[in-house]
């Protein structure tokens, strides 16, 4: 396995920051509808499931999965549809009310900070139910690189008819108004049947709870990461999704079913790091509070960006990084494309460091006492650590 190397001009282009962001109000059908036309609608990774031509996708190249986001006002509805593959929400700021079932018919609501995963093949809808009357903005991780788009519920599609909008049967839209050609009705796509509906999946109140994460509800784990045992690093993790990059044999995901790619959050205090390390897999960063600064490269220039809070970070797979927080505490989210349990190599100084400290990798790939390891497993552990 080749590390990559990243200049200056790919470490800025795999940044979106906030500034970098396009919004989009015309991406769905329901954009006319009263009560969901001031939704701004974001695409940062991937086409995601936009219909319209118009949306700007900051990063196309494919991850795996898809990243946006949708910032909408107090009171402002994404109304009612369904996904074909995962679908999770990364609540950044102010409380959202979800509905699911065959009409909404459920509800619950979900504050910042928080992740909730909705399962495929389910209408759900959500708004803005905040106290503030300040936007709020909610991302989106949606799983693959093709979703195949999305069905709205056929209240959805009748309403937006009144409106002269429609769905091609290519999922796009498709809008009268302004001089869009409406096709036969064979050409649009058709409302899923009632039949179909009813025999739709249910999901109670308690068991969509289950499938979320709050603030509150995060278990961070302090030896997360080798390095963490580190003066100036102590970077801690809180796995949600899947089997993400932790290294401690205790922790576990709160969500285990597969989506594609693991969601977990990753903090560290002022001016602390997470050390050189390079994982196999593509992620994508989230930065919720704080200022991050990525740096990459293990040999020749290191290439630096600083993303601030909002920010959205792709960083390549095979690529050498390093995280420290600027300027006050930093908490993100890391999606990192896979099912499976990330592995992470860390470079050599950190391997030192670390066993100096009495911490080591099992053979497993846990993080452990190096005392507390017999020859046998001590070498088994070792070659973990180096790269294939």
């Amino acid at each position: 396995m080749k590390a990559r190397h990243i200049t200056p001009e790919q470490a800025r282009s795999r940044l979106v920051a906030p500034e970098d962001m396009v919004s989009c109000n015309l991406a769905f059908i329901d954009c006319k509808l009263p009560g969901s036309h001031l939704k701004q609608n974001y695409s940062f990774i991937g086409p995601g499931v936009t219909q319209s031509s118009a949306q700007v996708v900051n990063i196309p190249e494919p991850h795996g999965f898809n990243i946006g986001a949708a910032a909408m006002p107090k009171g402002v509805t994404n109304n009612l549809h369904l996904h074909f593959t995962a679908e999770v929400f990364l609540i950044h700021e102010g409380t959202w009310r979800f509905r699911w079932g065959a009409n909404g018919e459920n509800e619950a609501e979900f504050s910042a900070p928080a992740i909730l995963s909705i399962p495929t093949w389910i209408f759900r809808g959500f708004t803005n139910v905040s106290k503030e009357e300040t936007c709020g903005m909610v991302y989106t991780v949606l799983g693959g690189n093709n979703t195949g788009g999305i069905i709205w519920h056929p209240s959805i599609l009748n309403a937006a008819s009144e409106y002269g909008l429609y769905l091609s049967k290519e999922n796009m839209l498709i809008d009268v108004n302004v001089g869009d050609t409406l096709p036969e009705p064979a050409g649009l796509l058709a409302p899923l049947p009632p039949e179909e509906i009813a025999a739709l999946r249910h999901y109670s109140v308690d068991e969509m709870r289950q499938r979320a994460v709050t603030g509150e509800d995060r278990r961070w784990s302090a030896a997360g990461l080798l390095d963490s045992v580190l003066p100036g690093h102590g970077g801690e993790i809180a796995p949600v999704i899947g089997f993400g990059i932790s290294q401690d044999k205790h922790a576990g995901p709160s969500i285990v079913n597969p989506h594609g790619f693991s969601v977990e959050w990753l903090r560290l205090k002022s001016d602390h790091v997470v050390g050189r390390h390079l994982c196999p897999d593509v992620q994508v960063i989230m930065v919720f509070k704080g200022t991050l600064e990525v740096t990459w490269n293990l040999e020749g220039e290191e290439v630096s960006i600083i993303a601030p809070e909002r920010s959205v970070i792709s960083v390549p797979e095979n690529s050498w990084r390093r995280y420290r927080a600027l300027d006050g505490d930093m908490e993100c989210i890391l999606t990192t494309q896979g099912d499976q349990r990330k592995r992470v190599y860390w470079d050599e100084t950190i391997l030192e460091q670390a066993r100096a400290a009495n911490r080591c990798l099992d053979p497993d790939g846990y993080v452990t006492a190096v005392d507390l390891l017999p020859e046998t497993a001590k070498r088994a552990g070792m070659r973990l650590e180096v790269m294939p």
